[in-house]
């Protein structure tokens, strides 16, 4: 049989499936910060109290977190979102960040912590600073800290959760009047937040970037050069 003569199979040939695109391991910032729709958000949200002159202008964070931790904290006024806290270019504490942090901003209208203590880890040694004891307590206006860590015992009066972070406000999408918990501070559009009337946490410890307050009023204040943290 000549080659003419043999059947011929007519079926196409499936074409190859496309290899999948390879997945990255690491955080790309600047996409993250587009999908959240939330940089320099904070800095947006403290506008309107740093043209007030009651909060300086938003800081570039050194990068070097420090531990926070209170017996007590309560606080009337409660709002949290999330942010991303920068860092001067080539700072040399970014390590792999690229110079920018995830932050949860936790705002608090008028906030009292019981046995306050700071640390920030040097090496071999910490700077600690402890305040406030169980008759005078740690006092602050407009308390504004980024963490990325917050652990304790929470109750919350009065609390909303999953509000868009840019009503906070005090005004809906409409223009609709909302309670404004902490009046000035506000996220991004779009960004999952919650806020509260009261607020009080129990064996308070946080994991944070940078601080922020009108007044902050620290009796009995020791600062120090030790050998352990908080």
């Amino acid at each position: 049989m000549s080659t003419t003569d043999q059947p011929v199979d007519t079926a196409e040939t499936p074409e190859p499936e496309p290899a999948p695109e390879p997945v990255s391991s690491g955080v790309r910032w600047k996409r993250f910060a587009g999908m959240l729709g939330i940089t320099g958000a904070l800095a947006a949200g403290l506008v309107a109290l740093t043209a007030q002159g009651v909060l300086a202008s938003s800081f570039s964070i050194s990068g070097m977190p420090f531990v926070v931790t209170a017996d007590k904290l309560e606080g009337t006024g409660f709002e949290q979102f999330a942010t991303i806290d920068n860092m001067i270019p080539n700072s040399p504490n970014q390590g792999d960040t690229g110079g920018q942090v995830v932050v949860i901003v936790s705002a608090i209208d008028t906030a009292e912590l019981t046995k306050l203590c700071q640390t920030v880890s040097l090496g071999s040694m910490y700077l600690k600073i402890t305040a406030g004891d169980a008759n005078t307590p740690v006092s602050a206006k407009t308390l504004v800290v980024d963490s990325d860590m917050i652990s304790g015992n929470a109750t919350f009066n009065k609390i909303n959760i999953g509000q868009d972070s840019s009503t906070f406000n005090g005004k809906d999408g409409e223009g609709n009047s909302i309670p404004d918990r902490v009046p000035g501070v506000n996220g991004g559009e779009g960004v999952f937040g919650q806020n509260a009337e009261t607020v009080e946490i129990l064996n308070l410890r946080q994991n944070n970037y940078a601080t922020t307050a009108a007044v902050f009023k620290l009796p009995h204040l020791r600062m120090a050069f030790t050998a352990d943290g908080c």
